[in-house]
């Protein structure tokens, strides 16, 4: 297992079990009560911690080049922000291009939709009426449900933007202070030695680069899967669909499959036939088995040890705590979790329950394994020359030639 923070006074075994879960749940409690209440600061704040140690190789390969420190911060974010312009600029490009064809796609729906009310008509035996009615129920019920939704992200989403405008101080005092920060560690750490404080950290950082260099680049293999898929298929404007899908695993597990519906349904109005939709479906779900088996896995690699399980309750947790933001920042953080469990010996266990299965049994086995071999050693001590060390048998007449004996 990982190296553990084992601080010199051992207090856990003074502290009544039903205070420690009585603290556990006040804790618990007091932590989620902050999360949500300050989520308009904090949110921004994740988004760059995770966004700093994205560009600190960027920020420290410059630094490498007698750049001073704040010049390097500001080409890294500089750098970043031309992404980001090009990767808007690309994506408007395409919504455009995808506005121009909203009214062959309006015609299209239009005869699809006479074409369903006639079957229902004919095999249902409803009248036009009655489906026209109907659907406009269910249509005023649906708008007015998702008006307030609406309300509520448009309020939300108000409040996130005015903050997100200081993710670029953010990140510039975040990569300006590291040293500092990582000082701040070791001084309110004060029962753990640095060097473990060191290791821990880089651990943290290790599994947060880890996880989104390779994401960046299992979105662009995913993007190119799903256009290729989607251009076989003959859906019009393949490439935009397909990364936007390929963004959509920004999701896990799910994310793919909100992507498909999309094209699903520009197939259904803009094609012939409905097996279109079907097909766009497939390609998609074939494309999210390989990156949920192959691609992730072999590219982000084990370092983000998340058994599924976790994963999902941390998904949905994160979800009603901070909406789309909580979803993209649950696997990373539950991650990070994981690693501090680790190294921390009263919370292992937890550790223990949010890792693979199968990496977590064979860590274990291996410490066992360890352990019996430790112990053998201590009972049964090596002897490095053994074959010398043999005694002699009795009644031997060989003589030694410190004794002066003849040896010819």
């Amino acid at each position: 297992m990982n190296p553990s923070l084992r601080s010199s006074p051992d207090k856990d075994n003074e502290t009544p079990t039903y205070q420690k879960l009585a603290s556990i749940f006040v804790a618990l409690i007091a932590g989620v009560f902050i999360l949500f209440t300050l989520r308009e600061t904090l949110i921004p704040l994740a988004f760059s911690i995770l966004l700093a140690i994205l560009l600190h190789p960027v920020c420290a390969w410059i630094e490498t080049h007698r750049v001073p420190r704040v010049g390097a911060i500001l080409l890294s974010i500089l750098v970043l922000f031309i992404v980001l312009v090009i990767l808007v600029y690309v994506v408007s490009i395409q919504i455009g291009s995808f506005a121009d064809e909203l009214p062959r796609i309006t015609e299209k729906a239009e005869v699809l939709l006479d074409q369903t009310l006639t079957m229902g008509e004919r095999y249902l035996n409803i009248s036009r009426t009655q489906q026209v009615s109907e659907a406009k129920k269910y249509l005023i019920n649906a708008l007015s449900e998702g008006r307030a939704v609406l309300l509520n992200t448009l309020v939300t989403t108000t409040g996130a933007i005015s903050t997100f405008v200081l993710l670029p101080l953010y990140i510039f005092f975040l990569l300006l202070y590291r040293d500092f920060f990582r000082r701040f560690v070791h001084k309110a750490i004060t029962g753990v030695p640095n060097e473990e404080l060191n290791l821990l950290l880089k651990k943290i950082y290790d599994v947060i680069k880890s996880y989104l260099s390779g994401l960046f680049l299992v979105i662009l293999i995913v993007g190119v899967l799903n256009s290729i898929g989607l251009l076989i298929i003959g859906v019009p404007h393949a490439i935009f669909f397909g990364f936007l899908a390929g963004f959509l695993i920004l999701i896990p597990y799910i994310g793919i499959l909100i992507g498909s519906v999309l094209p699903a349904l520009l197939s259904v109005v803009t094609l012939d036939s409905p097996w279109y939709a079907v097909a766009v479906i497939g390609a998609m779900s074939f494309v999210q088995f390989l990156e949920g088996n192959f691609i992730t896995p072999n590219i982000v690699g084990s370092k983000v040890s998340v058994n599924p399980l976790a994963a999902i309750v941390a998904l949905f947790l994160g979800g009603q705590l901070w909406g789309l933001s909580g979803l993209i920042l649950a696997l990373p953080v539950t991650a990070i979790l994981k690693v501090i469990f680790d190294s921390v010996p009263t919370l292992e266990p937890y550790g223990f329950l949010l890792g693979e299965p199968v990496h977590e049994v064979a860590e274990e086995k291996l410490e066992e394994k360890k352990h019996e071999f430790k112990k053998d050693f201590q009972k049964k001590p090596y002897r490095r020359y053994r074959n010398k060390s043999k005694k002699k048998p009795e009644g031997s007449t060989v003589p030694n030639a410190r004794q002066g004996g003849d040896i010819s």
